[in-house]
Parts: structure tokens; sequence; C-alpha cells
């Protein structure tokens, strides 16, 4: 059952007969069964514990009807933003400009009057380091719905203490690559109206500074209900995919985790994937920074 009841302009575009645009490729789903499901995240490197399996999906091409996808109606959007910033794996750089930056952007694509930040991620396809990780590449939302509402009060009261309380409030990434195209692993997003509202299962997010053995994960973890949380996804054939191939370092991606108006397409699962036809491209670097955007 779709997420929302609002009307999707790309969902039978092709009912002519026409053959999209696309592309076909595995990603990665939850296999059910999964007994722990955790992410170990260290420098560099990352474990998911939980057993996924690949499937194949036609994932379409965005470009030929960007104009038709949108962040209530889809949960994504792409637009162009160019950025200041001459070096993304400068943190002093990315503090001082692309902030202020993601800030504007975000209150411009939402239209919300408030925004704070959760902080960046900066990924690559080649070889990472202790200020990159590699790209995530099961099918996910950063935040299970439970969290987000948590996260979202805290962090209001935290930034905006004092202010009259928000009606509503959107968690995203803003997402950016800063290679040249194409990318041998670029980011496929899936259409929020054809997931299902009970869809997605927690996976769990613990920090370390080494990846522990993965023969030897514990049954459980200290306080692992108040650790930030992702949810993860089953194999669903009803899910539409979409990606906007050879994305420039002016382009941004602005993908939803949770919207607390679920009248709109509130999440937008995600997952980066190996292009194909893209065997000798250079290795995908991209800086997410996530945010959560509030409406007075």
């Amino acid at each position: 059952m779709a997420s929302s009841a609002q009307p999707n302009p790309t969902q039978d575009f092709h009912a002519g007969g026409s053959q999209p645009e696309g592309v076909e490729a595995t990603i990665d789903y939850l296999v059910p069964g999964s007994r722990i499901n955790r992410r170990y995240v260290a420098p560099g490197a990352e474990l998911n514990t939980g057993r996924y399996a690949p499937h194949s999906v036609f994932i379409r091409n965005g470009r030929p009807v960007q104009r038709a996808l949108g962040l209530d109606t889809q949960g994504f959007v792409l637009t162009n933003q160019p950025s200041r910033v001459r070096d993304f794996k400068d943190k002093t750089e990315v503090d001082a400009v692309y902030a202020a930056e993601v800030d504007r952007i975000v209150k411009a694509l939402t239209g919300a009057d408030l925004v704070a930040p959760l902080g960046y991620v900066l990924r690559t396809s080649g070889t990472t380091s202790a200020e990159t990780q590699p790209p995530a590449s099961e099918v996910h939302v950063d935040m299970t719905p439970d969290r987000a509402v948590r996260l979202a009060s805290a962090t209001y009261e935290k930034s905006f203490a004092g202010r009259p309380r928000f009606s509503r409030f959107i968690a995203s990434s803003l997402w950016r690559p800063f290679s040249q195209p194409p990318q041998d692993w670029p980011l496929a997003v899936c259409d929020g109206t054809s997931v299902g509202n009970d869809e997605g299962v927690p996976n769990v997010m613990v920090r370390l500074a080494e990846l522990p053995d993965p023969d030897h994960i514990p049954a459980h973890h200290e306080g692992e209900d108040q650790l930030p949380a992702a949810s993860i996804f089953f194999f669903n054939p009803e899910h539409r995919w979409w990606y906007f191939p050879d994305m420039t370092r002016d382009e941004v991606l602005l993908v939803k985790f949770h919207d607390s108006d679920h009248s709109k397409a509130w999440r937008a699962p995600h997952t980066s994937f190996r292009d194909p036809r893209m065997q000798n491209a250079a290795p995908r670097e991209s800086i997410e920074f996530r945010t959560i955007a509030y409406y007075l």
C-alpha cells in the first residue's frame, strides 16, 4: 500500500508501452529471519551484521522526468546548487562555508523556517581513510520513525530553545558528489509512495574505534534502544527505483529520512549501487549533510 495519497505523476508515465531509460542493477535487501541487525561503524570501515541478499531491480533514469519528481511526491528532489567550497575534504572549509550553504538550500527546497545541522559524512568507493567511509550499499533510511521523532524534539530544544513549538519537521540528507562524473557507485532512491508505512525494521548503529569480530557479535548491546538506528528493508517488487546518472559537484539530491506530515511522501529508502555500465569509472567521492528542518 502506498504511503501517500498524493497523485504520482511518474507511476504510469510509460503506460504507452515505451521502454523507460535506466539500468538493470543489483541492490542489497535484508534477508527475512536475520537475528541481529546492527551497523558497526569505525573510522574508514563499516560492518552490517544482518544478512543481506542481492536483488536485480530496474533503476529508472530520473533525468528525463526530473521536473515531475518532487520532495513531497516521491520523497527526494534533484536540483542545481553550486557550492563555493573548493575542497570538501577540508573540514575547516566545510564547517565555515558549506554548513551555511546547506542551511540555505534546505530552507529553499523545503520551505521550512528553521534548519538544524546534524553533521556530515564523506564517502568514497575507492580507498577509505579515517575521514571517509565506504558507500552504504544496503536499502535503508537513516532513521527509524521513532528515533526521528525523538531526535527532532531533542534537537529543537537544544538548537531553538524559547521558540514557539514547531508544527512539522523533515529530517533529510543533502547528497552531493564532488568527484568527476560518471559515478561508479551512484545513489539510487526509492519513490516513497511505493513503500508501505509498515515496512522497515531497525538497524542499530554502534560506533567503535575498530570493528568487532563478525563471528562473535554479542546478542545484546548495552543501551541499544537509545542508540541511533536506521530502517532497513526486505525486498518488495513494488518498490520503484530512480537515479540521476553523471551528477556533477554542482548538483545536490535532497532525500527525506522522515517527514512528520505523512499525507506526503514521508521518507525515501536509498542505497548506493555499482553501475554495471561504468567498469572503469574513477571512484565516486561524495558528501552527505544531514539536517532537520522545522516549520513553525
